[in-house]
């Protein structure tokens, strides 16, 4: 089966958005970047559709569109790399960032 690296590209974080929409003060001051990811931290997706181990239960079905398109041999057009793709969860206050890339066939073993 293809396999696909998963790469945690950017943690964001939008304040401005927390402290207009965000109810509770105690959570606000709190509140940060995703906790459950850090940049540059890499996921194998190798058995389709199961979620890569460690990786975040709401991000997952977030970006398993993309995970396999690439991983069956799609590209999106917009990349300029084939076999890649920029991607996201759909957290609107702290989105994390992901590249996804097929991995090419030799490396698989």
């Amino acid at each position: 089966m293809p396999k696909v690296r998963i790469t945690v590209l950017k943690t964001t974080f939008h304040q401005d958005l927390v402290d207009e929409y965000l109810v509770n003060e105690e959570l606000r001051k709190n509140f940060g970047t995703c906790f459950v990811f850090e940049e540059g931290q890499m996921f194998i997706s190798a058995d389709w559709p199961s979620k890569p181990e460690g990786f975040c239960e709401r991000a997952w079905p977030n970006i398993q569109h993309e995970v396999s398109m690439v991983m069956y041999g799609a590209s999106a057009p917009w990349i300029e790399k084939p076999g890649y793709t920029i991607t996201c969860c759909n957290d609107g206050l702290r989105p994390v960032i992901f590249k996804v890339e097929r991995i090419p066939d030799e490396d698989q073993d």
